[in-house]
């Protein structure tokens, strides 16, 4: 539900006069307040601190009120651009999961999060734990930018995040943008924004929270965390385990195909000053996950499907940042340094033994200005401008190379953000890029929403580009015999826009939103091969367009105390580019139509909780190597039902239990895989 409808925060003037400072958990942000009332003549600045995102300003609507009167803060959306945003204020598509809901539903991975998402398809290869792709408006997975605190996330080696690796145990918040945020967000943001920001401290005070939950295929997951903080610091550590034996997920053997999980976050606030903060972030992941490859040996009666094999791939990544943020000329003037770095290491083994692996790095620095200033004689306006500079080096060593290969990119970006009449919102953005392995590129956005006055009714619309870059393997990799790299790519080319309409029903006790989407692909980087008799392979910038429209539907309910139901459904059309007269293929692993039901009822004084959700995937294609099969099957619809409880029995301890898939669906995300069967989960969560 839109902030403007639901609210935010409760402060009262008398409590900003005292505390000038404050925090807002759900992300980082810095707030300038403009306060009027018969003790409050001038503007009071509430200086926050900025966790890990860019820095910004959001005003409170000055009403004219006494000292006494309350003042509502409204939600923040922080990805929506170079500074933060209030939610009804941008005019991108977007979608909040909050890590209570997180808690609530009992989610344990990311991508079971995003499953009902406007928008998302999520294919998993088998168990949870599995490599795990999203696909956003029918783009391909490298086209989604995933940070986590900050930091980019995407492999170099695809340049896709592999979701299959993402507990949700340590998660405050989940912003998601759909469409293109290259002008904001640089490359692989061609189709949207996942923005991870994970749990920090409150100040005052420590507290330590546990978890424990046992299940069905021999699952356990323990969680234990430490967060709290004193006057002018906040800081939170946890860490999460979990382990499966999983399930067989290929239909020939009984081997099972289980995994591994182990994560570790921390993350550090501190203001040195009232005007300068500083803040850090560490992230380790330690994963290992049984898979079962593809047989294509000649001649074998199941070449092409997938069978059992004693194969793991093993994964540790490590992310890290330190920034600064300084504000100064009394809140007018916001400047914040960052530097993030990422190591992604990938090892394969079979029979016990390493075959490959590659290792990735990625170092950003980056700086940015933003001054904010008003124009009361012209339409009552704000503004703010922000100009910033990004330098990134990647480096990636795959096994059989004994050079490293490294890249470099230097980009400038600005952003205006106007306001006018309080009702009228535009935000502008134009990045260029300067890439020393490819071409250079510029990219730019432009997005207004209206809240139309008196009424509870907003419309929304964004139009931009977005890029994707090469990954190193397409430049520069190299199978014996099979595949040979391309360095004379370019990045692929996006144009898409949307536009939208919220509506609040009942006085705001049932909102709906609808938006129409359309974005078309150029350059697309595809597959070639060679003649007889060896049939190489290598990767050029194809010279057609692929094509992606359709429309996002979105509603969230809330009938009385206690109750609440939201909804989803979306109508993907993808095809891919094809020569002229040809008829144009559909995408794979992209359904036409999906949707999502969840609904909760909260009761016996808030202490006990139950919940259910409905996940639908509709038909959808999929590649098939298989001779005796058609170059592509259709893979069947299918819908998996979910229920929970809770229950807390005092104020320190807490008891939950979930079943996923409740009527043991039968079916298949990616063809010849298996997906997971009913489960069944009991736990206990404690706070001390």
């Amino acid at each position: 539900m839109p902030g403007w409808l639901r609210g935010g925060n409760l402060l009262t003037s008398a409590q900003l006069h005292i505390r000038l400072r404050f925090v807002m958990n759900f992300g980082a942000k810095v707030f300038r307040l403009r306060c009027t009332g018969a003790d409050m003549k001038k503007t009071i600045v509430a200086a926050g601190f900025l966790t890990l995102m860019l820095p910004g300003t959001a005003d409170a609507q000055e009403n004219g009120a006494e000292a006494s009167q309350t003042i509502m803060l409204q939600p923040i959306l922080v990805t929506a651009g170079l500074t933060p945003v209030e939610q009804e204020k941008t005019g991108r598509a977007f979608t909040v999961i909050t890590g209570e809901e997180l808690e609530q539903r009992q989610i344990r991975y990311v991508a079971d999060a995003l499953r009902q998402v406007p928008g998302f398809a999520v294919s998993r290869t088998g168990a949870a734990g599995g490599v795990t792709q999203v696909r956003v408006r029918g783009a391909e997975a490298n086209q989604l930018l995933v940070m986590i605190d900050g930091v980019e996330a995407n492999e170099m080696s695809s340049g896709e995040y592999d979701f299959g690796g993402l507990l949700a145990d340590d998660i405050d918040r989940i912003e998601i943008l759909r469409g293109p945020q290259s002008a904001f967000w640089g490359s692989n943001a061609m189709a949207g924004v996942v923005n991870i920001i994970t749990k920090r401290g409150e100040r005052n005070g420590f507290t330590v929270k546990g978890r424990s939950e046992a299940g069905t295929q021999g699952t356990f997951l323990g969680g234990l965390s430490l967060s709290g903080g004193g006057e002018n610091y906040d800081m939170a550590l946890s860490g999460t385990w979990r382990r499966s034996d999983g399930f067989n997920i290929s239909d020939f053997g009984s081997e099972k195909d289980g995994d591994r999980n182990a994560t570790v976050n921390g993350r550090l606030t501190l203001e040195l000053t009232p005007d300068l903060t500083i803040e850090g972030t560490l992230r380790y992941v330690d994963r290992r996950n049984a898979i079962d490859p593809q047989d294509f040996a000649w001649g074998s009666p199941t070449y092409g499907y997938v069978i059992d094999g004693d194969e793991e791939t093993a994964a540790r990544e490590f992310f890290g940042s330190l920034g600064a943020t300084h504000v100064s000329l009394d809140g007018a003037l916001t400047q914040k340094a960052r530097f993030t770095g990422g190591d992604m290491h990938r090892e394969y083994f079979q029979n016990g033994s390493r075959t490959s692996w590659n290792d990735g790095n990625r170092y950003t620095g980056s700086y940015q200005a933003t001054y904010a200033f008003e124009t009361p004689g012209f339409l009552g306006a704000s503004h703010q401008i922000t100009g910033g500079y990004e330098w990134e080096r990647e480096t990636f060593l795959p096994s059989h190379l004994d050079e490293t290969l490294s890249r470099d990119t230097n980009a400038l970006v600005a952003e205006y953000r106007g306001e006018f009449l309080d009702q009228l919102f535009l935000n502008a953005g134009i990045r260029r890029d300067w890439n020393d392995r490819f071409s250079n590129t510029v990219t730019y956005s432009l997005s207004g929403a209206w809240k139309i006055p008196d009424s509870t009714t907003r419309l929304h619309a964004s139009v931009g580009t977005g890029i994707t870059k090469p990954t190193f393997f397409e430049q520069f990799g190299y199978v014996p015999d099979s595949f040979t790299g391309n360095p004379d790519l370019t990045p692929e080319k996006s144009l898409g826009w949307d536009i939208g309409v919220e509506h609040g029903f009942f006085g705001g006790l049932l909102v709906a939103d609808i938006t129409y989407f359309n974005q078309d692909l150029t350059d697309e980087i595809i597959t070639v091969y060679g003649g007889a008799p060896d049939y190489t392979s290598t990767v050029v910038n194809g010279d057609g367009k692929s094509r992606r429209q359709g429309v996002e539907l979105s509603a969230t309910l809330n009938l009385f105390d206690g109750f609440q139901a939201g909804a989803s459904y979306t109508y993907t059309d993808a095809t891919e580019q094809s020569a002229a007269g040809e008829k144009r293929l559909e995408e794979v692993r992209r359904p036409k139509h999906s949707g999502a039901l969840n609904a909760s009822y909260t009761f016996l004084d808030q202490r006990a909780r139950v919940f259910g959700e409905v996940v639908f995937n509709g038909k959808m294609t999929d590649q098939a190597f298989v001779p005796a099969l058609p170059a592509r099957v259709t893979l069947d619809a299918y819908t998996v039902v979910n229920i929970g409880g809770s229950f807390r029995v005092n104020e320190h301890v807490e008891l939950f239990g979930r079943i996923e898939n409740l009527f043991d669906e039968d079916y298949q995300e990616i063809f010849s895989y298996n997906a997971p069967g009913r489960a069944a989960y009991i736990g206990v969560r404690g706070t001390f």
